[in-house]
């Protein structure tokens, strides 16, 4: 990240304010007799100073050189200029660069005022300070004010000054979209301290509850998912806080009247892990350390989450978390799996530093899967990226007809949990999510309620799974998530209710990719209560509106598989004019170990129609699973164990005998043997 030069000033002797105005009256002239004195110093570059004294000084001595002096070897200026404009400023230039970083001292003597006085010798202490990152840190937030719980009701933050130095906040701004507040008057924030930053309407309030500074335009605050930023007159981010309300970790608090807290301010740069509701009596710790204050370990490295193509020599690389802009942006920490692309250029967005753009020696060929990795690149913790970290990168296409499909239905969640719709890209091509969107039909089966998946790029490549829903924290706390990157949370999901409904994938112009008109009848006939339990389909490469193609999840998996391969998947096929049982025996049990028989089929060509009945052994017909369906030319159909009224047959030899012919009156048949446990 860039560095900051802020401007510490610190009076360490005693400013005289005049008793009279310089202005006299004409008709009560009063004698003045007080000296100049120093009030401030500003750093306008590494060599030049500003300083700044309480009155308009004559041009007899502020001119000479000789008469400043700064300590640590800096010495005395080469020129010293008083302002054209403001007779109380003088320009110094200095042949050596000022320290940074250290506790200053500037001399200055023989200064003289318009009425004649000479202060003979003036100090004061200063720090030219270059800001690194995470220096002034935003530690607390309150967004929602209200229902008050013991504060007035404002909204606020709160920023610390987490170094061993003093810290002038002048200049600085609060930022939010692309808006900035007003600056922040000169204010010195001493070490490990607080101050409020607040609208100036709101400050009279705080006031009595700790030092506030006002600052014009300060943003509104939204109660979640609002991004605000503290930045530098040089447009450097000092610190950026994406919140949400599930931070609060509190249904109650998240309602309003309480704050947001950091944790641990030596982990600044962590979200959702680090922050948590105020347990103050009053709602928050305004001004004080925060009362969830602790030490929080984070041993998290940082990672690649996924890429986006923008075009085929620009990829955008997006991180978990924010990671250092410099070493990000280094070239020479990436690594492409073909070697002759190599980085020619990368950059790393503001203000959270989580996300890359890298330029290409070459385009990309598309629809070639690439992969790409990163080293030497650290958090704001010093946490590295590990060289294991590989994500794929590719040319993406848009998604036609059937390339992703519907492949996971939870349509009645416990009471703590949500909806969810799994989708998974059966194409051989990535496919941008941002074109996606998910809908239901209403009473008059119109597709209704479409919700955008995501808003911003987020590919799904050949072989993935998305699973969309309204609260991840609900999916996460009731079932297995492998890849919880794969996770996309809406604000609000279209309903699909507990007995019957329809799920839909289309893209933005309204072209529906699959859709699926379930019901809680698909569900394994033995199950009393489905509550919890998705639909999972079986094989990826069925039609999806074949109730014989969906199974409910099963009991080992937790009764649902969100963002990996569903329990009760299937997608093999026999490439000749065969039927293959898999498996041969099985226990119907919803253990999710061989719960179901596939039967799986492949014909030579198409216009087959098939016919599958199931005998027990004494030759009675238990089961119709199919009667002169048309089949495809691959395809598969299954047994779940039970008879002809989803009852549970007794163990034993069952023979599946399946008969198929076509048009030109071929017929094949075949005899197979499964057992049931």
């Amino acid at each position: 990240m860039k560095r900051l030069f802020i401007i510490i000033a610190i009076v360490c002797c005693s400013i005289h304010m005049k008793a009279t105005p310089s202005i006299k009256s004409n008709q009560q002239k009063t004698a003045d007799t007080i000296p100049p004195s120093l009030v401030r110093v500003q750093i306008v570059a590494s060599n030049r100073l500003d300083v700044y004294f309480s009155e308009s000084v004559d041009t007899f001595g502020v001119q000479n050189p000789l008469n400043y002096f700064v300590s640590n070897n800096i010495g005395n200026p080469i020129i010293a200029t008083r302002d054209n404009t403001n007779k109380a400023l003088v320009h110094l230039l200095f042949l050596n660069d000022i320290t940074v970083r250290n506790n200053l001292q500037i001399t200055a003597t023989n200064i003289k005022d318009f009425s004649g006085n000479v202060s003979p010798s003036l100090s004061i202490f200063f720090v030219n300070y270059i800001s690194m990152p995470y220096d002034i840190i935003i530690d607390e937030i309150m967004a929602d004010p209200t229902p008050q719980i013991g504060l007035p009701n404002c909204e606020w933050i709160e920023l610390k000054n987490t170094t061993l130095l003093p810290i002038d906040l002048f200049g600085l701004r609060i930022g939010k979209n692309n808006t900035l507040s007003g600056p922040i008057n000169s204010f010195v924030l001493q070490p490990d301290s607080f101050v409020l930053i607040c609208s100036t309407s709101s400050m009279t309030d705080l006031l009595p509850f700790a030092r506030c500074l006002a600052v014009s335009n300060f943003p509104a605050l939204y109660n979640t998912g609002d991004l605000i930023y503290l930045i530098s007159p040089d447009k450097t981010t000092i610190h950026a806080v994406q919140y949400s309300d599930t931070w609060y970790k509190n249904e109650i608090k998240k309602q309003g009247g309480w704050s947001l807290e950091m944790i641990d301010i030596n982990s600044p740069c962590l979200g959702y892990d680090n922050w948590s509701a105020s347990k103050s009596s009053i709602g928050a710790t305004p001004g004080k350390i925060n009362s969830i204050d602790a030490i929080n370990i984070y041993n998290v490295v940082p990672k690649i989450l996924r890429t986006h193509v923008d075009d085929s020599t620009h990829v955008t690389l997006f991180f978990n978390e924010p990671v250092d802009s410099f070493l990000a942006a280094s070239i020479n920490n990436y690594f492409i799996s073909d070697t002759s692309i190599h980085l020619i250029g990368s950059v790393v967005f503001a203000p959270l530093f989580n996300e890359a753009r890298i330029v290409l020696s070459k385009p990309l060929t598309p629809k070639k899967i690439y992969t790409i990795s990163a080293s030497g690149i650290l958090d704001c913790i010093g946490n590295e990226i590990s060289r294991t970290n590989v994500v794929k990168m590719a040319i993406e296409e848009a998604a036609d007809s059937l390339d992703i499909i519907i492949n996971e239905i939870l349509f009645n969640p416990k009471d703590n949990a949500s909806d969810f719709v799994e989708m998974y890209n059966r194409s051989s091509h990535p496919i941008n999510l941002k074109d996606i969107m998910i809908a239901n039909k209403n009473n008059f089966g119109v597709v209704d309620n479409m919700v955008a998946v995501v808003s911003k790029d987020d590919v799904l490549y050949p072989g993935e799974f998305a699973v969309v829903t309204d609260n991840i924290n609900a999916i996460q706390n009731n079932y297995f998530v492998k890849y919880p990157n794969r996770l996309y949370e809406v604000a609000t999901m279209p309903s699909f209710n507990n007995d019957k409904g329809t799920v839909v994938i289309l893209n933005r112009n309204g072209f529906i990719i699959d859709q699926v008109s379930y019901s809680e009848n698909w569900h394994f006939a033995l199950i009393d209560n489905k509550e919890g339990i998705s639909l999972e389909r079986i094989s990826t490469e069925s039609l999806s509106q074949q109730p014989a193609n969906w199974h409910s999840a099963s009991a080992s998996c937790g009764y649902a598989t969100p963002t990996y391969k569903n329990s009760q998947s299937s997608s093999t096929f026999i490439l000749n004019d065969n039927i293959e049982v898999t498996p041969k025996i099985i226990s119907p049990n919803n253990d999710g170990i061989d719960d179901f028989v596939s039967f799986e089929y492949s014909f030579a060509e198409s216009g087959n129609v098939i016919s599958a009945i199931i005998y027990d052994a004494n030759g009675h017909l238990v089961r119709q699973l199919l009667k002169n369906s048309l089949a495809g030319i691959q395809g598969a159909f299954y047994w779940d164990g039970l008879d002809e009224y989803q009852k549970k047959l007794n163990p034993g030899i069952y023979i599946v005998f399946v008969q198929s012919f076509n048009a030109k009156g071929e017929t094949n048949t075949c005899k197979k043997t499964v057992i049931l446990k």
